[in-house]
């Protein structure tokens, strides 16, 4: 009898089972003064789960792919690595004293690091999460990649000598450094890539960068302290955190005048949007929440999180289908059997006593060594059977069976 005859009953009972749902999409808010990050399901507008990270957690980057979100530790010198799947820090990768600003390149493969404390950027490559490469910048603390992938601008904070450096990235070296007169807080680039927004410590307007000249050509007066101006993909308005009256603002970015003023908590920091560019998240340092503003209708929900609310970032993706979970348990994978649909993500938790790993027949990317408590997840995007042994103890095995619907 062929293999396929034996294990078609099987796997066919497997998927009458229900495997557990995780929400989504979710947003994660770096806690500046807690050392750790909510966990917000958008959906329900709640804090689902509450994460320790590395110290001084100031910059957060989710993956391209939503698996992963990196947060960086401004009083360490490390990356904290969270496993979007099980909301647990999966990882830790060292990179320098003092790592404040993330940004993603848009093929996935990289994350710049401004590493403030030893004056340069880092380049980690978000598979093997290391260091692979490092270009010097005096004081970093946040980064913008244009949307073709070919340059980044870094504000540099270095007393005296305040400036916007550019570094080119298929070659990693500065090409250039533009002067300016105050401390540049944060730069983003708009969905074209044409126009750069700059925000500068003690001037009440953004600035309008031209990348393609390297000057600065139009203001947007906001207001008391401006920290983070964005024009997001996928909308109509720009938005302006500004920290002093405590609001969103909106402006026109075709005009650049401001269009509405929406308040929101006390001492605002950051802004970003939802995957149906109807919403944007507020975080608001001074209130310990973050305000849900809907662009449209301008109406504001509000979110307790913890203390000292910083960063913000949200998963790419409308909806994060569903995931399976496998218990790592008594030296056995528990289901040793799973069903699930293309597309659908499982995620592995140690729940032993000893080290364990996952190891794929098929070559893909596992985890060596999950020590107890750690996870790691994956997506199955192709119908198939996968099998899998623990890396550590080859004994250990067990397949996911994924069905095309």
């Amino acid at each position: 009898m062929k293999l396929h005859s034996i294990l078609a009953p099987a796997i066919a009972a497997l998927f009458l089972a229900t495997p557990a749902w995780a929400a989504g999409p979710k947003a994660y808010v770096g806690n500046f003064k807690d050392n750790t990050v909510s966990v917000i399901d958008t959906a329900a507008s709640r804090v689902i789960a509450t994460v320790p990270v590395a110290a001084g957690p100031d910059g957060i980057a989710v993956a391209r792919d939503d698996t992963q979100v990196f947060v960086s530790g401004s009083s360490a010198s490390s990356l904290s690595v969270i496993d979007t799947a099980s909301d647990q820090v999966s990882s830790t990768v060292e990179v320098g004293r003092g790592p404040q600003g993330l940004a993603t390149t848009p093929d996935g493969r990289w994350l710049l690091v401004a590493v403030n404390g030893d004056d340069r950027v880092a380049f980690v490559d978000t598979a093997t999460r290391a260091v692979s490469a490092t270009v010097p910048v005096p004081k970093p603390h946040t980064i913008a990649i244009r949307p073709d992938g070919k340059q980044a601008y870094v504000s540099s904070q270095a007393p005296g000598n305040f400036a916007l450096v550019v570094i080119d990235l298929p070659t990693r070296a500065v090409t250039a450094s533009v002067p300016v007169e105050k401390t540049p807080r944060d730069l983003e680039f708009g969905p074209d890539g044409k126009v750069l927004y700059v925000t500068l410590a003690g001037v009440s307007a953004v600035q309008v960068f031209d990348p393609a000249t390297n000057r600065m050509v139009a203001q947007i007066p906001t207001g008391v302290s401006p920290h983070v101006a964005h024009h997001f993909a996928g909308t109509t308005a720009g938005v302006v955190v500004v920290q002093g009256p405590g609001e969103l603002m909106l402006f026109d970015p075709a005009t650049r005048v401001a269009s509405g003023r929406i308040a929101v908590g006390k001492q605002p920091h950051w802004v970003d949007v939802l995957p149906d560019h109807k919403k944007v998240l507020v975080t608001n340092e001074g209130s310990n929440d973050v305000s849900v503003v809907d662009l449209a209708g301008a109406t504001v929900s509000t979110i307790p999180v913890g203390n000292a609310p910083r960063k913000v970032a949200a998963q790419h993706r409308a909806g994060t289908g569903a995931t399976a979970k496998v218990s790592i348990d008594n030296f056995a994978f528990a289901p040793e059997q799973l069903a699930i649909a293309a597309g659908q993500s499982v995620t592995w938790t140690n729940n032993d006593g000893a080290p364990h790993g996952i190891a794929f027949a098929d070559g893909a990317r596992g985890m060596d060594l999950m020590l107890p408590g750690q996870g790691f997840s994956r997506t199955f995007a192709k119908p198939g059977v996968y099998e899998y042994v623990c890396s550590v103890h080859p004994y250990m095995t067990a397949r996911v069976a994924v069905d095309a619907h």
